[in-house]
């Protein structure tokens, strides 16, 4: 019976590779489409630029990624997409050439000298769900109170969204934890509730998610059209809204994280960051080709 479902599995993953080929290995294909076109980055932090850790204050991402990231800016426009909050995943990564999209894409910031007529380091361009805010704050409070006595359980405040860990709750008690949680969201019908990779998220009840966001900054970049080729890697659930993006228009290249096979509407993978910083490295190889001629970065 072993033997079988390892043979079921390896299968399986063959599938999901022919469907699905390494980023790294098909790069020349990926790439070659790419020549003369604007190319623009999206990233993902957890799971993608820094590793998955029982401690989400510990996530925090090599000096070596954080140097290919910069790398990556410096030549196309780049952006960290990502669920925590827009000032938790800056100061996890430290870079001023950076779009910064927070909590799923719901509190998005640039370079000040990517726009027009502003001076500073960063400048916010744009909060769909700002007028949630005081809400999302009052109800965080009342999630912590919740859920103290559940040992293990962390609730992370995240701006415009509320993360609730369980990885580190026993699994007897996922249930009474997700009850905790429904119980305070009862009174907020303006919220919504989703789960992600352990983790349960509150969320505003807008039509915003991490595609809206890559569409918002495709916009703001001038990189809707078929000169531009948007690239966005990513590990998420959440990240799919961007792949589908993606896919429904026709346009871009979506990269999943994974290490077996996930149904997704990307189009090439990778195992875990390592690889993606592989990938990045790659990128910036390609720049550098004499044969290859795109838009740089607007935030050098």
């Amino acid at each position: 019976m072993g033997g079988y479902i390892h043979s079921a599995l390896t299968l399986n993953l063959f599938v999901f590779q022919e469907g699905h080929p390494s980023a790294l290995d098909s790069f020349g294909n990926m790439m070659e489409g790419a020549k003369k076109k604007k190319v623009a980055i999206f990233l993902d932090y957890d799971g993608t630029l820094s590793p998955i850790v029982e401690n989400p204050e510990q996530a925090f991402m090599s000096d070596e990624m954080r140097a290919a990231v910069k790398q990556v800016a410096l030549r196309f426009p780049t952006a960290i997409i990502s669920g925590r909050g827009r000032d938790k995943v800056k100061n996890f990564v430290q870079l001023s050439e950076l779009y910064y999209a927070g909590s799923h894409g719901m509190d998005i910031m640039g370079p000040a000298d990517a726009c027009d007529g502003v001076t500073g380091n960063d400048v916010v361009l744009f909060q769909p769900a700002a007028e949630f805010l005081p809400m999302m704050n009052e109800v965080f409070g009342l999630l912590l109170e919740r859920t103290q006595a559940i040992q293990g359980a962390s609730v992370e405040n995240n701006t415009f969204c509320i993360t609730i860990h369980f990885r580190r709750v026993e699994e007897k008690s996922w249930h009474l934890l997700a009850e905790k949680v429904q119980d305070v969201l009862k009174d907020y019908p303006k919220l919504r509730l989703t789960q992600g990779r352990k983790v349960l998220e509150v969320r505003p009840c807008v039509e915003w998610d991490k595609g809206k966001a890559v569409e918002y900054l495709l916009r703001l970049l001038g990189l809707e059209d078929s000169d531009s080729l948007p690239i966005y890697v990513g590990d998420d659930t959440t990240d799919e809204d961007a792949f589908n993006v993606f896919k429904n228009r026709k346009i871009g290249c979506g990269v999943l994280v994974t290490r077996g096979p996930k149904a997704t509407s990307a189009s090439y993978s990778l195992r875990d960051p390592p690889e993606v910083m592989k990938f990045l490295h790659a990128l910036v190889n390609w720049s550098s080709s004499p044969s290859t001629t795109t838009t740089t970065s607007t935030t050098q």
